[in-house]
Order: structure tokens, then sequence, then C-alpha cells
């Protein structure tokens, strides 16, 4: 297994888990700490891959928790001495089986997610209980790659171009449909001419002054 074939944010996703069962005093490296540390990254592909696929992280968050108390731990532990259990060492078998079959140069996070819904650990009893299927992540992590205009994981930064728009961009549209826009008082001809401009096949660029 080769860690320079993990993309940056997979690394990332590994040492935090890492911390995690260090933090806990866990006895071994599960991949229950890594389904954990994905959930604990607000920002990260992990939880639009799941919404994606229909399914709310925090449900599956508070499982896991549950399941990670019940693990052993053992005093004095640290990350450095922390030994990867072998239900962990399939799960990464099986990312890198999954980086291959869809054609990627790089294992990256979502690699790592359809491994943990596919390889027996308590992680994927997890999933299954909070009814996420591998199929469903699947057509989510291709959804999520076609809106992005990403093809194949092919260098270690892949996954930072995943949803450019909704990261740096506001979606007006979306905050008009939840009321978080003030609404318009007045200026009836400027929108009803805005409107036509819009619609036009050509020339569709209206200009708003003031």
């Amino acid at each position: 297994m080769r860690m320079d074939r993990f993309t940056t944010l997979a690394q990332q996703t590994l040492s935090d888990a890492q911390a995690l069962a260090s933090s806990r005093s866990h006895a071994e490296l599960q991949p229950l700490h890594v389904l954990v540390a994905m959930l604990n990254d607000t920002q990260g592909i992990a939880r639009s891959i799941f919404e994606k696929a229909g399914v709310q992280p925090a449900p599956i968050m508070s499982v896991a928790e549950a399941e990670l108390k019940r693990l052993p731990s053992v005093s004095g532990g640290d990350a450095a001495g922390m030994t990867p259990s072998r239900d962990f060492m399939q799960m990464m078998n099986v990312a890198e089986q999954e980086s291959k079959a869809l054609g990627d140069s790089y294992v990256s996070t979502e690699h790592i997610l359809l491994a943990l819904s596919e390889s027996k650990s308590s992680a994927k009893e997890v999933l299954q209980v909070s009814g996420v299927r591998r199929d469903a992540l699947m057509n989510a992590v291709k959804a999520l790659r076609a809106a992005s205009g990403v093809t194949n994981v092919n260098d270690a930064n892949a996954e930072q171009s995943y949803e450019a728009l909704k990261k740096y961009g506001i979606d007006l549209v979306e905050k008009a449909q939840q009321g978080k826009l003030d609404p318009v008082i007045g200026r009836d001809d400027e929108i009803r001419r805005c409107l036509q401009v819009l619609s036009r096949r050509t020339k569709n660029n209206p200009v708003l002054i003031g």
C-alpha cells in the first residue's frame, strides 16, 4: 500500500482517523474511526455523497459514535504506536480496488467511503443500519463527479474541484426558495424587462444599474 497514491484529502482523513483512535485510547485503528473522521469533516465530500445518496449524515454519526464507545481501550496509547486492524487493512485494499475499477490514478475519499460500505467491519454494519447502500453511494459519486466536471482522479488534489461553485459561490435560487432574500419593492417594469431579455435566445445578458 503506497500512501503517495492517496490524494491529499484521503491522507488527511486517515490521519484524522488515527488521531481519533489515539484520543479515545483505542487498541487498534479501525474502519469505524475512518467513517467518523469523514463525518466530522463538515466541509468534506463524504457528507455531500451521503446527501446525494438520500441519507443524512447526522443519524449515521449517532450510530457510529455509539459503536465507538464499545471498542476496547488501552492505557498509554498514542498515534505513533497505533496498530491497524485486519479490517482496516482489508478496507484499504478494497479502496485501492475501487480506484482501479473507476480508472483513477489515485485513491481518494470516495474510494475509501465505497470500501467502508463493502468491506466487512463495524463501519459497514453502521452504514447498513443507517440505510446506506453501496449502489446508492456509487450513483452519488458519479453524480458528484459529473456535476463537478471530473472524469477521473488523476492528481493528488482532484477532490478540491468537487462542488467548487457550492464552496465558493452563492446559490441565489436556493436562497430565494428558502425565503432568505429580501423582497424587491417597486421596479416592476425593470424586472419584467429583465425577464424578457433573459428569455431571448441571443443577446440575453441584461445589465442592471442602480
